[in-house]
């Protein structure tokens, strides 16, 4: 595994100088030669006099000058503006058509450079400013596709280890190889728990600096010193219950990679902290093996399973339903926190059932749901029961999905599958308003989205929606899609539609018979509009 302290440098002026297409210019550093070091973040080739306007920081500005390069007073107004624009330097080429030095040119540049801390360098010869940028603009895309892989293995690597149930010193093992440098974690006393990659110096400057270096309830990320260095840290814990910290010595504020890596190091260890510390987590880790033997399982004894469900403390009754609870989840949801909290609502599920006189069997399903079949007590109503169990849990941004009741604890487990599938249904209505959904809450759409993978259904739906789809892409197809829909969720009635959409009915009337005209079919024709709504239906469920 490479480790963090090996990663490329970045792209300086100082690289590109030694590139053959600009060392065959024969360059030569004016002024700034001490900086040629700075960081280049783009390369931008510009001649306007006013070039400020064209820059964001970080450029290496590449340059015939022909607009000023005749005046020395034009020329510092030119460097001015890159020095203000904190521009990381310039290349400026310097020739006459003819392909000479143009001597006058150059004389006034090293003019209005001196005393200039910017890098300004001149050329002599012609190049091809072309051939820079392109190899400036792939090294630099190189080293942020290198970033975004590394990003994505520190991912992979965590989320295994909490997949694992890792302990503290397996994940700080792995937290030193991916640095590249001692790692240590310490509880609220200073006390070290676990270490990796230690050395004698740090560790002696740990001991040094535990005297007056004190972790508080408001400690956050930061610093501390040991022997002149800044060592970077991040707190441990639930933000209201710090419990030791993480360190890295040697990592300085700007290095914001090795930050990432830590503070993802110590959102695992607050998980496996969690895990270890919970016994309802572990119970709910043992029932995790037995409902997955049985989803899995082909064959099941379901007095085998009602004498292990016992020694894990579920106590069947006449009635078990199937429950499915879901995270809802947007495209940058923290997987760590995604778990957190999941954790946090099976937990809470589990105390409200057992608060309701219901029994428990558990599991955790893919990250972010878990699933739970719930044992009614005698003489009670299912609804009434699963409202007020649910009713006191935090279900803001959760989706519950319900399956069908049962006597056995075998087909009650395997209908998780399909109130897991329910839930997954429910989480893309648009309006959801009630507590928990069954299959006959979800209708046509989840009979739509059970067929999702069906080769039959999506052919169907694409020959139906072919003519708007073709053009999508720069056509008016979307909005096509949706005036359909919108069409046809108000049953054709095209008055009610103007309504809705502030349209006049003239110009309603003009975008339907488009509409119509494209598709190839009636929309007065009431099997065409059943049709199109499912294909409708089966496209948005399965975007």
């Amino acid at each position: 595994m490479e480790a963090w302290s090996q990663r490329e440098p970045d792209l300086t002026i100082a690289n590109l100088l030694d590139v053959d297409e600009i060392r065959g210019g024969d360059p030569e550093v004016v002024t700034g030669g001490d900086q040629v070091g700075r960081a280049v973040r783009w390369v931008h080739i510009a001649d306007s006099e006013n070039v400020a306007q064209f820059l964001e920081g970080g450029e290496l500005v590449l340059s015939t000058g022909l607009s000023y390069r005749s005046s020395q007073e034009s020329t510092a107004n030119f460097l001015d503006q890159l020095e203000s624009a904190s521009a990381a330097g310039a290349v400026i080429e310097l020739i006459h058509d003819d392909g000479r030095p143009d001597d006058a040119a150059i004389e006034n540049v090293r003019a209005a450079a001196r005393g200039r801390e910017i890098p300004i360098v001149i050329l002599r010869r012609r190049i091809k400013f072309v051939r820079v940028t392109e190899l400036a603009h792939q090294e630099l895309l190189g080293r942020q596709l290198a970033r975004v892989e590394r990003a994505r293995t520190v991912h992979e690597v965590f989320t295994q280890l909490s997949l694992e149930s890792a302990g503290a010193q397996d994940i700080v093992d792995r937290t030193s190889e991916l640095l590249g440098t001692p790692v240590m974690l310490e509880d609220v006393g200073h006390r070290l728990l676990a270490h990796a990659g230690d050395t004698p110096s740090s560790r002696s400057a740990l001991h040094e600096s535990n005297s007056s270096d004190h972790l508080g309830e408001g400690h956050e990320h930061g610093h501390r010193h040991g022997h002149g260095q800044r060592w970077l840290q991040t707190p441990v814990g639930l933000r209201d219950r710090r419990w030791g910290r993480l360190l890295a010595p040697g990592r300085l504020e700007s290095d914001e990679e090795a930050a990432q890596v830590i503070e993802r190091a110590a959102q695992t260890l607050t998980l496996a902290r969690m895990a270890e510390r919970d016994e309802q987590d572990l119970l709910i880790q043992a029932q995790g093996g037995l409902v997955r033997e049985i989803i899995e399982s082909a064959d099941v004894n379901e007095n085998q399973v009602r004498i292990r469900a016992a020694d894990l403390g579920f106590a069947p009754r006449g009635r078990m339903i199937p429950v499915v609870v879901r995270v809802d989840r947007g495209p940058n949801t923290d997987p760590t926190s995604l778990q957190l909290r999941e954790r946090s609502l099976h937990r809470a599920f589990v105390t409200a059932a057992t608060a309701h006189h219901c029994s428990t069997l558990s599991a955790g399903l893919q990250s972010g749901s878990f699933g739970t079949v719930v044992a009614l007590p005698t003489g009670t109503d299912d609804d009434a029961v699963l409202e007020g169990l649910i009713g006191e849990l935090p279900t803001r941004d959760t989706t519950v999905g319900v399956g069908r009741t049962s006597t056995s604890i075998v087909d009650a487990a395997s209908r998780l599958e399909s109130a897991n599938q329910v839930a997954e249904i429910a989480s893309t209505l648009e309006l959801r308003q009630r507590q928990y959904y069954r299959f006959s809450d979800v209708r046509l759409r989840g009979l739509l989205s059970s067929l999702r993978d069906d080769p039959s259904v999506r052919a169907f739906a694409e020959a139906e929606l072919a003519p708007l789809l073709e053009v999508e892409g720069g056509g008016g197809g979307e909005e096509m899609l949706t005036l359909l829909e919108q069409f046809l969720s108000h049953s054709g009635n095209k008055s009610a539609l103007a309504r809705s959409g502030f349209l006049s009915r003239p110009a309603l009337y003009a975008r339907l018979d488009r509409l119509q005209a494209k598709l190839g079919v009636s929309l007065e024709d009431a099997e065409s509009r059943t049709a199109l709504h499912v294909a409708v239906l089966w496209l948005r469920t399965n975007r």
